[in-house]
């Protein structure tokens, strides 16, 4: 891509996701996404109904009167994006492909990161860890994320979202806020996400495209895996085989449910020619809610 037109593009999210950032989404974020916990900053006057286990008692003996102290949460976090770069990416059927739909959340998740002074970092995974970025602060780090989030060409095209969990929990030590972008198309990586939710706060957010979940009657189709390369022609006007085409995806889904769900990990879905603002914001109150 020429960088004059990369410029453009890396311009053109910037105003959309940043203004989302600040407008929708950094009063949520913060309330999603609590900081390491409480740390001293002052003392005060007593006022009647404080907590009487607040009262510093030094300096209400030194000066004969009644003094609490006041603690403030320790607000900087790191937040990781886990992203997906798999060949099924490059797919989408309306309004966008899945990857340029996860350039987007990476963007507005990176802007409402820095509006809160927190450092965030990405790493790019298909079958292989392909690149890791380390977690910085800044609006000259999030225009090189994305950047490369636009550029970036994987040299494989499968998925291995164990290999990338279990990458994270090695290279990042500190607890983190993981998010997992990706469609999911794999299998068998409940345990890692468990260890990982352990060392960190992951959560999870489903890409997907309508025409994945269901297929339209449209007669003889040619279909090829974009990850294994696997070709088939099908009969999209037999009624049967669309029916059991949905079972599927339908039975993967409620297993994928099923997975976060055991290994404690908040999920959302999102479709490529829907707004992802709504499943965003409720995923954050949500949390919210809890904390």
């Amino acid at each position: 891509m020429e960088t004059t037109e990369l410029l453009k593009k890396v311009r053109k999210i910037e105003i959309k996701t940043r203004g989302l950032s600040s407008h929708i989404f950094s009063g949520e974020y913060h309330s999603a996404f609590k900081g390491r916990g409480m740390a001293f900053s002052e003392v005060r006057d007593y006022i009647a109904g404080d907590d009487i286990r607040t009262i510093d008692w030094n300096v209400t003996a030194r000066f004969n009167h009644p003094f609490v102290k006041v603690y403030e949460e320790e607000r900087e976090l790191t937040v990781m994006l886990l992203v997906d770069v798999s060949a099924s990416g490059a797919f989408g059927t309306k309004t966008q492909l899945k990857k340029d739909l996860v350039t987007e959340l990476c963007a507005v998740l990176a802007f409402s990161a820095i509006q809160n002074n927190d450092k965030t970092g990405i790493i790019f995974f298909s079958d292989i860890i392909e690149k890791f970025i380390p977690p910085k602060k800044g609006k000259t780090h999030i225009l090189r994320i994305i950047r490369e989030l636009i550029e970036f060409r994987p040299r494989h095209t499968q998925t291995n979202i164990s290999e990338a969990l279990q990458y994270i929990t090695r290279v990042i030590k500190k607890k983190c806020i993981c998010f997992v972008i990706s469609d999911f198309f794999d299998r068998n990586f409940q345990d890692a996400l468990k260890i990982a939710n352990k060392r960190h706060d992951v959560v999870a957010l489903r890409i997907y495209d309508e025409r994945e979940s269901r297929l339209p009657n449209v007669g003889m189709v040619h279909l090829k895996n974009a990850e294994t390369g696997e070709e088939k022609t099908v009969d999209t006007s037999d009624s049967r085989f669309r029916n059991e085409f949905q079972e599927d995806w339908n039975k993967r889904m409620h297993s994928l449910s099923d997975t976060f769900a055991k290994s404690g990990v908040d999920h959302t879905k999102i479709r490529t020619d829907d707004s992802y603002v709504k499943p965003l914001m409720h995923l954050f109150k949500k949390r919210g809610r809890r904390r």
